[in-house]
Protein backbone atom coordinates (compact mmCIF):
# COMPACT_ATOMS: atom_id res chain seq x y z
CA UNK A 1 0.00 0.00 0.00
CA UNK A 2 1.37 3.75 -0.75
CA UNK A 3 1.97 6.07 1.93
CA UNK A 4 -0.42 8.93 1.49
CA UNK A 5 0.77 12.05 -0.16
CA UNK A 6 2.14 14.49 3.05
CA UNK A 7 0.58 18.04 1.62
CA UNK A 8 0.92 21.23 3.70
CA UNK A 9 -2.00 23.95 2.63
CA UNK A 10 -0.84 27.33 2.18
CA UNK A 11 -3.52 30.05 3.16
CA UNK A 12 -4.99 27.31 5.27
CA UNK A 13 -7.39 29.86 7.28
CA UNK A 14 -9.05 31.04 3.78
CA UNK A 15 -12.67 29.47 2.36
CA UNK A 16 -10.74 27.25 0.02
CA UNK A 17 -8.11 26.74 2.26
CA UNK A 18 -10.34 25.57 4.82
CA UNK A 19 -12.10 23.06 2.66
CA UNK A 20 -8.98 21.88 1.39
CA UNK A 21 -8.03 21.09 5.03
CA UNK A 22 -11.42 19.39 5.59
CA UNK A 23 -11.64 17.29 2.23
CA UNK A 24 -7.94 16.26 2.94
CA UNK A 25 -8.54 15.04 6.07
CA UNK A 26 -11.58 13.08 5.22
CA UNK A 27 -8.67 11.49 2.13
CA UNK A 28 -7.30 8.52 3.53
CA UNK A 29 -4.41 9.11 0.63
CA UNK A 30 -3.85 12.13 1.86
CA UNK A 31 -1.98 13.06 5.18
CA UNK A 32 -2.42 17.32 5.74
CA UNK A 33 0.81 17.85 7.67
CA UNK A 34 1.05 21.63 7.13
CA UNK A 35 -1.57 24.50 7.70
CA UNK A 36 -0.44 27.31 6.65
CA UNK A 37 -0.66 31.24 6.85
CA UNK A 38 1.00 34.48 6.77
CA UNK A 39 3.26 35.89 10.18
CA UNK A 40 0.39 38.40 10.77
CA UNK A 41 -3.02 35.75 10.41
CA UNK A 42 -5.40 36.07 13.73
CA UNK A 43 -5.64 32.30 13.44
CA UNK A 44 -1.98 31.50 14.30
CA UNK A 45 -2.11 28.57 17.10
CA UNK A 46 -5.79 27.51 16.45
CA UNK A 47 -6.22 23.43 15.39
CA UNK A 48 -7.02 23.53 11.66
CA UNK A 49 -9.73 21.22 12.29
CA UNK A 50 -11.67 23.55 14.61
CA UNK A 51 -11.22 26.32 11.89
CA UNK A 52 -12.38 24.15 8.90
CA UNK A 53 -15.30 23.12 10.90
CA UNK A 54 -15.06 19.33 11.31
CA UNK A 55 -13.31 19.09 14.72
CA UNK A 56 -9.95 19.02 16.41
CA UNK A 57 -7.63 17.29 14.41
CA UNK A 58 -4.20 18.11 16.38
CA UNK A 59 -2.59 20.42 13.52
CA UNK A 60 -2.22 23.65 14.35
CA UNK A 61 -1.88 27.16 12.08
CA UNK A 62 1.42 28.22 11.97
CA UNK A 63 4.01 29.96 9.54
CA UNK A 64 7.11 27.55 10.07
CA UNK A 65 7.17 25.47 7.29
CA UNK A 66 7.05 21.47 7.74
CA UNK A 67 9.56 18.75 6.72
CA UNK A 68 8.70 15.79 4.42
CA UNK A 69 6.26 17.16 2.23
CA UNK A 70 5.44 15.09 -1.08
CA UNK A 71 3.14 18.70 -1.88
CA UNK A 72 1.99 21.97 -1.42
CA UNK A 73 -1.15 24.14 -2.30
CA UNK A 74 -1.40 27.32 -2.69
CA UNK A 75 -4.77 29.15 -1.85
CA UNK A 76 -4.03 32.20 -0.67
CA UNK A 77 -3.25 36.16 -2.31
CA UNK A 78 -0.97 36.84 -4.79
CA UNK A 79 1.64 37.88 -2.52
CA UNK A 80 0.73 34.69 -0.13
CA UNK A 81 1.57 32.58 -3.67
CA UNK A 82 5.21 34.19 -3.40
CA UNK A 83 5.66 33.29 -0.27
CA UNK A 84 4.86 29.79 -0.95
CA UNK A 85 6.53 29.40 -4.25
CA UNK A 86 9.64 30.53 -2.78
CA UNK A 87 10.03 28.32 0.13
CA UNK A 88 8.65 25.32 -2.68
CA UNK A 89 11.99 26.00 -4.74
CA UNK A 90 13.99 26.29 -1.82
CA UNK A 91 12.85 23.21 -0.38
CA UNK A 92 12.44 21.23 -3.80
CA UNK A 93 8.62 20.08 -3.08
CA UNK A 94 6.02 20.22 -6.04
CA UNK A 95 3.34 23.51 -5.74
CA UNK A 96 -0.05 23.35 -7.01
CA UNK A 97 -0.90 27.51 -7.17
CA UNK A 98 -4.55 28.10 -7.34
CA UNK A 99 -4.04 31.50 -6.52
CA UNK A 100 -5.87 34.18 -8.83
CA UNK A 101 -5.18 37.70 -9.72
CA UNK A 102 -1.75 37.40 -9.78
CA UNK A 103 0.47 40.03 -12.28
CA UNK A 104 2.47 39.40 -15.41
CA UNK A 105 5.74 39.37 -13.09
CA UNK A 106 5.00 37.16 -10.66
CA UNK A 107 3.90 34.84 -13.15
CA UNK A 108 7.32 35.05 -14.69
CA UNK A 109 8.62 34.14 -11.15
CA UNK A 110 5.96 31.09 -11.72
CA UNK A 111 7.46 30.22 -14.92
CA UNK A 112 11.13 30.63 -13.69
CA UNK A 113 10.57 28.41 -10.98
CA UNK A 114 9.07 25.32 -12.92
CA UNK A 115 12.52 25.07 -14.22
CA UNK A 116 13.29 24.09 -10.71
CA UNK A 117 10.15 22.00 -9.15
CA UNK A 118 6.95 20.64 -10.88
CA UNK A 119 4.45 23.23 -10.57
CA UNK A 120 0.55 22.76 -11.49
CA UNK A 121 -0.79 26.19 -12.60
CA UNK A 122 -4.55 26.78 -13.12
CA UNK A 123 -7.02 29.64 -12.44
CA UNK A 124 -9.50 27.17 -12.08
CA UNK A 125 -9.46 23.42 -10.19
CA UNK A 126 -12.69 22.99 -10.63
CA UNK A 127 -13.04 19.42 -13.45
CA UNK A 128 -16.17 20.92 -14.78
CA UNK A 129 -14.56 23.87 -15.68
CA UNK A 130 -11.44 22.36 -17.37
CA UNK A 131 -13.89 20.36 -19.27
CA UNK A 132 -15.48 23.52 -20.34
CA UNK A 133 -12.14 24.44 -21.20
CA UNK A 134 -11.78 22.74 -23.51
CA UNK A 135 -15.42 22.72 -25.02
CA UNK A 136 -14.31 26.35 -25.21
CA UNK A 137 -11.59 25.69 -27.10
CA UNK A 138 -12.94 23.03 -29.71
CA UNK A 139 -16.37 25.24 -30.09
CA UNK A 140 -14.14 28.64 -31.02
CA UNK A 141 -11.77 26.53 -33.94
CA UNK A 142 -15.13 25.42 -35.20
CA UNK A 143 -16.90 28.92 -35.31
CA UNK A 144 -13.80 30.72 -36.76
CA UNK A 145 -14.59 31.48 -39.84
CA UNK A 146 -18.60 31.12 -39.83
CA UNK A 147 -20.39 33.09 -42.32
CA UNK A 148 -21.85 35.17 -40.71
CA UNK A 149 -19.37 35.58 -37.64
CA UNK A 150 -19.21 34.88 -34.34
CA UNK A 151 -19.70 37.15 -31.22
CA UNK A 152 -17.82 36.04 -28.04
CA UNK A 153 -18.72 37.55 -24.59
CA UNK A 154 -17.82 35.81 -20.98
CA UNK A 155 -20.23 36.65 -18.27
CA UNK A 156 -18.29 35.64 -14.55
CA UNK A 157 -20.68 35.28 -11.63
CA UNK A 158 -18.91 35.41 -8.02
CA UNK A 159 -19.30 36.50 -4.31
CA UNK A 160 -19.07 40.00 -3.48
CA UNK A 161 -15.88 39.18 -1.37
CA UNK A 162 -13.78 38.29 -4.30
CA UNK A 163 -11.14 40.91 -4.93
CA UNK A 164 -9.93 40.68 -8.95
CA UNK A 165 -12.71 41.39 -11.76
CA UNK A 166 -12.71 39.57 -14.07
CA UNK A 167 -12.18 36.28 -12.33
CA UNK A 168 -8.88 34.80 -13.63
CA UNK A 169 -11.29 31.72 -14.98
CA UNK A 170 -13.15 34.15 -17.30
CA UNK A 171 -9.84 35.49 -18.54
CA UNK A 172 -8.97 32.02 -19.09
CA UNK A 173 -11.75 31.12 -21.12
CA UNK A 174 -11.11 34.54 -23.47
CA UNK A 175 -7.51 33.76 -24.12
CA UNK A 176 -8.20 29.96 -25.02
CA UNK A 177 -10.72 31.55 -27.89
CA UNK A 178 -9.05 34.57 -28.77
CA UNK A 179 -5.83 32.04 -29.71
CA UNK A 180 -8.36 29.85 -31.55
CA UNK A 181 -10.44 32.75 -33.65
CA UNK A 182 -7.45 35.17 -33.82
CA UNK A 183 -8.84 38.05 -31.71
CA UNK A 184 -7.50 40.26 -30.35
CA UNK A 185 -9.48 43.12 -28.42
CA UNK A 186 -10.50 42.79 -25.29
CA UNK A 187 -13.70 44.15 -23.76
CA UNK A 188 -14.01 44.62 -19.93
CA UNK A 189 -17.65 46.00 -19.47
CA UNK A 190 -19.44 48.52 -21.80
CA UNK A 191 -21.39 52.19 -20.79
CA UNK A 192 -22.53 54.89 -23.05
CA UNK A 193 -22.89 55.36 -26.87
CA UNK A 194 -20.81 53.45 -27.93
CA UNK A 195 -21.74 52.29 -31.21
CA UNK A 196 -21.98 48.74 -33.07
CA UNK A 197 -20.52 45.99 -31.45
CA UNK A 198 -16.86 45.55 -33.44
CA UNK A 199 -16.57 41.49 -34.34
CA UNK A 200 -12.72 41.22 -33.29
CA UNK A 201 -13.33 41.22 -29.70
CA UNK A 202 -14.48 39.38 -26.96
CA UNK A 203 -16.49 40.97 -24.12
CA UNK A 204 -16.05 40.71 -20.39
CA UNK A 205 -18.76 41.02 -17.48
CA UNK A 206 -18.12 40.69 -13.97
CA UNK A 207 -21.12 40.21 -11.53
CA UNK A 208 -20.64 39.99 -7.72
CA UNK A 209 -23.13 38.47 -5.72
CA UNK A 210 -23.71 37.19 -2.17
CA UNK A 211 -22.42 34.07 -1.61
CA UNK A 212 -22.27 32.95 -5.25
CA UNK A 213 -19.17 30.10 -4.96
CA UNK A 214 -18.99 30.78 -9.36
CA UNK A 215 -20.79 30.36 -12.60
CA UNK A 216 -19.52 31.02 -16.28
CA UNK A 217 -20.93 31.68 -19.01
CA UNK A 218 -19.36 31.80 -22.41
CA UNK A 219 -21.55 32.72 -25.37
CA UNK A 220 -20.83 32.30 -29.15
CA UNK A 221 -23.44 34.44 -30.62
CA UNK A 222 -23.83 34.63 -34.56
CA UNK A 223 -27.01 35.20 -37.15
CA UNK A 224 -30.03 33.58 -36.32
CA UNK A 225 -28.31 30.93 -33.82
CA UNK A 226 -26.41 31.05 -30.46
CA UNK A 227 -24.22 28.79 -28.41
CA UNK A 228 -23.84 29.00 -24.76
CA UNK A 229 -21.68 27.21 -22.26
CA UNK A 230 -22.38 27.29 -19.17
CA UNK A 231 -20.07 26.10 -15.88
CA UNK A 232 -21.23 26.75 -12.17
CA UNK A 233 -20.47 25.76 -9.02
CA UNK A 234 -22.85 25.02 -5.89
CA UNK A 235 -19.87 25.23 -3.02
CA UNK A 236 -16.62 24.86 -2.99
CA UNK A 237 -15.56 21.45 -3.00
CA UNK A 238 -15.09 21.00 -6.75
CA UNK A 239 -11.92 23.70 -6.00
CA UNK A 240 -10.54 21.78 -2.93
CA UNK A 241 -10.94 18.28 -5.03
CA UNK A 242 -9.46 19.54 -8.43
CA UNK A 243 -6.34 21.11 -6.27
CA UNK A 244 -5.83 17.53 -4.16
CA UNK A 245 -6.16 15.46 -7.34
CA UNK A 246 -2.97 17.94 -9.02
CA UNK A 247 -1.26 17.77 -5.75
CA UNK A 248 -1.15 14.03 -6.38
CA UNK A 249 -0.19 13.91 -9.78
CA UNK A 250 2.58 16.38 -9.13
CA UNK A 251 4.40 14.20 -6.62
CA UNK A 252 6.96 12.57 -8.35
CA UNK A 253 7.18 14.59 -11.68
CA UNK A 254 9.77 16.20 -13.13
CA UNK A 255 10.12 20.02 -12.99
CA UNK A 256 8.02 21.56 -15.67
CA UNK A 257 4.33 23.83 -16.01
CA UNK A 258 1.85 21.67 -15.54
CA UNK A 259 -2.29 22.59 -15.95
CA UNK A 260 -5.56 20.87 -15.05
CA UNK A 261 -5.65 19.50 -18.49
CA UNK A 262 -2.46 17.38 -17.75
CA UNK A 263 -3.86 16.01 -14.80
CA UNK A 264 -7.07 15.47 -16.62
CA UNK A 265 -5.75 13.94 -19.25
CA UNK A 266 -7.30 16.13 -21.56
Amino acid sequence: MNKPLRLAIFGASGRNGKRLIAIGQADPSVSIVGALVGSASKSLGQDAGELAGIGPIGLKLTNAWPSGLDAVIDFSSPEGCMSALEQCVDHRVPLVIATTGLSANQISSIDRASEVIPICYAPNMSVAVNVAMKLAEQAARALKDVPSGADVEIIERHHRYKEDSPSGTALKFGQIVAKEMGISKHTHGRHGMIGKRPHNEIGYHAVRVGDDAGQHNIVFGMLGETIEIRVAASNRDCYATGAIAAAKFLAGKAPGMYSMADVLGL
